[in-house]
């Protein structure tokens, strides 16, 4: 490492629409919401993380909360600078005689374009680093899984994130056939609060629409261990009156049906473009399921019925992209021919 290494650290960010999580020394040192708290006068940050997510649709005229990143892109590239900057400053809180300069792992979405991948590397850039490297979701979800990635075999991730949904065959280090659509966690969450409005006539808000995700999120009508109605509580959209509803998983699993439906689309849609040796691969061992969306109730078996092969969910689906760019980090020299 050189006799300067303790003045270089190194990093591996899973920058997530909605979650970002940190890995230094092999640990997961941060793992926030990917929101920040502005002050709209001086844009000073106010709060980062799970702080600025309490204050997330609760904040008066002067302070606005902000999600910097959209369908897993940079969409507001000052809020998304001072998020990485504040996230990386909690790592180095404890002792800080003098600011490291970084080397950062950053993973990104498969679908990212050239002005997209710039934004990620500015953003990175801005916030301290100084060598930025970037692997693709996908691959990184494989390397987290525990797959290696180089054989000669075929290999296939379905990563649910907040942003985007990532699929990906992935064989001899590289990625075969993908693809990565703009339809996930937030979509679910965005369609709950639809429903929830045309069905019921009331107004809820983004947190209570993920709560309801949480709580009675479905993607089959007939689970065998169903969980509880949950109560919600909200105004009545004409007149303002408080509502209470109870909602069940049924109905959660009709409202996200659209949704479900595309991604199981994008699915077989890239088994049709993978090379027949590596689907029958595939079809022999199944397909990784990770991200935060995998954890949806029924949706393992409904994707295994829509495409007569297996599926599974990997261990730890919220924390293996993160862990696979961790991976990333640690073998920079061998993975190289994985980076951009």
């Amino acid at each position: 490492m050189g006799l300067f290494s303790f003045l270089t650290q190194e990093i591996a960010i899973d920058l997530g629409t909605a979650n970002t999580i940190i890995i230094h020394n092999d640990k997961i040192v941060v793992d926030e919401p990917s929101i920040v708290a502005l002050d709209k006068n001086s844009g000073k940050l106010i709060a980062i993380g799970e702080k600025a997510r309490q204050m997330h649709g609760k904040t008066h005229e002067n302070i606005s909360t902000i999600r910097p990143l959209r369908d897993g892109v940079i969409a507001d590239f000052h809020a998304a600078e001072q998020m990485i900057r504040g996230m990386i400053k909690m790592i180095n809180s404890k002792a800080r005689l003098m600011s490291p300069s970084l080397r950062i792992v950053i993973c990104i979405p498969s679908g990212s374009t050239e002005v997209e991948m710039r934004a990620v590397r500015d953003s990175s850039e801005h916030a301290g680093g100084r060598e930025v490297f970037m692997i693709y979701e996908p691959m990184a979800a494989m390397l987290g899984i525990g797959i290696d990635v180089e054989a000669p075999e075929g290999n296939m991730v379905v990563d649910i994130g907040g942003g985007t949904t990532e699929i990906a065959v992935i064989s001899l280090g590289g990625i075969v056939s993908n693809k990565s659509i703009r339809i996930a966690g937030d979509d679910f969450t965005a369609d709950i609060k639809e429903y929830m409005r045309h069905q019921h006539n009331i107004k809820i808000g983004e947190k209570t629409a993920e709560d309801i995700k949480l709580k009675v999120g479905s993607a089959l009508p007939d689970l065998e261990d169903p969980p509880p109605d949950f109560i919600v509580r909200g105004p009545h959209q004409m007149t303002a009156l408080p509502m209470e509803i109870p909602v069940s998983y049924q109905e959660i699993a009709h409202c996200l049906d659209r949704s479900i439906t595309k991604v199981e689309a994008a699915i077989l849609a890239t088994l049709e473009h993978t090379p027949p040796e590596l689907y029958a691969d595939i079809y022999q061992k199944g397909i990784w399921l990770t991200g935060g969306g995998s954890l949806l109730r029924g949706l393992e078996r409904r994707l295994e019925e829509k495409t007569k092969i297996p599926f599974h969910i990997s261990d730890d689906p919220l924390h293996a992209v993160a862990r696979g760019t961790g991976i990333a980090l640690k073998n920079v020299d061998m993975f190289q021919f994985l980076m951009r």
